[in-house]
């Protein structure tokens, strides 16, 4: 075991001997790790060396106890027994998980490329490089579901791209195993992202978990080929009316034999949903596909340079806790420092998150735009660097708990920080998830 000590990187404060400026130091006497990648309230994330191999990976930190009090072990356990199980490969290795006595180690594959949604936001793709990822995508998905295993919170978010342009499907954390299945068959949690997620999970019936995970793929279609979702609307009631009734319309540039296949896809009626057998049988699904079709050119904007290390690892979201939200510099009273993105968590609903900034919003000179998990506000009035713009997106990481991720999307940051301090603070405070006092 790794003396705690020499890898004190607890979720909590700073590193105390692992940093990004520190000589590297060796856990388990198999990994050499390296400087931090990413941190955050319940873990750290290190670049690491096998030292047997010479192989990179990602090396997660989670302190225990924080997880423990936040109710989210079962939620680690049953992650790290899903991904045990779906070896594929397109989808996110997690190579070994060690442990200390306060500490949990994630060694997981180096996805370099980045998240299939950052090539989307950039504009739609063309159908060969959409059927390349789809392709890919149906292939992880027959594989965990011939394994009793069901996603449950598919998504562009949580799929990633090596530095090849290769599919990887991530974050197993709502996944459901078949001994989840109740005896009328079926699967009762309501989960996943609200946009994804489909009409018979949101009836609260029960749902067939395969069936429920083909929708979701018949969105991440529809987003591949339009550039935008298919079920859209400010208001999440009027949005889940229309997910119900299966309420959308196919662009026109959307080929005959994709429409008809996202058409199949998005059956509202799950018992006469296409099956991912028929989806493999189906002309769309078999087009030929040029070999070369992913070229560097196409892949420059999400590649990163193999001489550098990555700055962050979206392949972070493989455990839903990896990404750290922490906004502690704005409710300590210490001297903040200037940054552009802060991160916090909060038990409450993603309404009341959204309410709170509309009332910063009304209260200063802002306009606002929103959806269900995102808001911008943007200012009315130019600063320094033009006008202040402000992002933020709501991620649920479980049922009763969601993290917050605030950024600047323009203007100068010394105004920015100022308006998180003096307007942001005030908004949020109440709502802020803090870890309870050791008892």
């Amino acid at each position: 075991m790794a003396n705690d000590r020499d890898a004190d990187v607890g979720s909590g404060g700073m590193v105390d001997t692992i940093s990004s400026s520190s000589p590297s130091s060796v856990l388990h006497g198999k990994y050499e790790l390296g400087r931090l990648l990413g941190h955050g309230t319940f873990a750290k994330v290190y670049n690491a060396r096998n030292l047997q191999t010479g192989r990179s990976v990602a090396m997660k930190v989670v302190g225990k106890e924080k997880v423990i009090k936040v109710g989210m072990m079962d939620q680690i356990k049953r992650e790290i027994s899903v991904m045990k199980m779906v070896e594929h490969p397109n989808i996110v290795e997690l190579h070994e998980v060690m442990a200390s006595k306060s500490k949990i180690y994630f060694a997981m594959e180096l996805v370099r490329g980045g998240e299939l949604f950052s090539k989307i936001s950039k504009g739609r793709l063309s159908e060969d490089l959409a059927r390349v990822y789809f392709q890919q995508l149906i292939s992880a998905v027959d594989f965990c579901h011939s394994r009793g295993v069901y996603h449950r919170d598919l998504k562009p978010e949580n799929l990633l791209l090596d530095e090849d342009g290769n599919l990887k499907v991530t974050d197993f954390g709502l996944s459901a195993f078949s001994e989840h299945i109740r005896q009328d068959g079926l699967l009762h949690t309501t989960c996943g992202t609200p946009a994804y997620v489909a009409p018979e999970v949101i009836g609260k019936k029960g749902y067939d978990g395969a069936k429920a995970d083909l929708w979701s793929c018949g969105v991440i279609l529809y987003v591949l080929l339009a550039g935008f979702l298919p079920f859209q609307d400010d208001n999440i009631m009027v949005m889940y009316r229309k997910i119900y009734r299966g309420d959308f319309k196919c662009p026109p540039w959307f080929s005959s034999e994709a429409r008809r296949l996202i058409t199949k896809l998005l059956d509202p009626n799950p018992a006469t949903r296409i099956t991912i057998p028929k989806v493999m049988e189906s002309s769309w699904f078999n087009k030929s596909v040029p070999k070369v079709l992913v070229t560097k050119a196409e892949m420059e904007f999400d590649k990163l340079d193999k001489g550098n290390e990555p700055e962050t690892l979206n392949a972070f979201h493989i455990i839903s806790l990896s990404e750290g939200f922490d906004l502690s510099p704005l409710f300590q009273g210490k001297k903040m420092e200037e940054k552009e993105e802060l991160r916090f968590g909060t038990a409450g609903p993603a309404s009341c998150v959204i309410s709170r900034l509309e009332e910063v919003a009304k209260a200063g000179k802002f306009s606002i735009m929103k959806t269900e998990t995102k808001v911008k506000l943007q200012g009315l009035e130019r600063g320094r660097k033009g006008k202040l713009a402000i992002a933020a997106e709501i991620f649920p990481v479980a049922p009763s708990f969601l993290v917050v991720e605030v950024r600047k999307d323009n203007g100068d940051t010394l105004e920015y920080n100022q308006f998180c301090s003096k307007e942001l603070r005030p908004a949020l405070k109440d709502i802020l998830w803090t870890s309870p006092p050791p008892s």
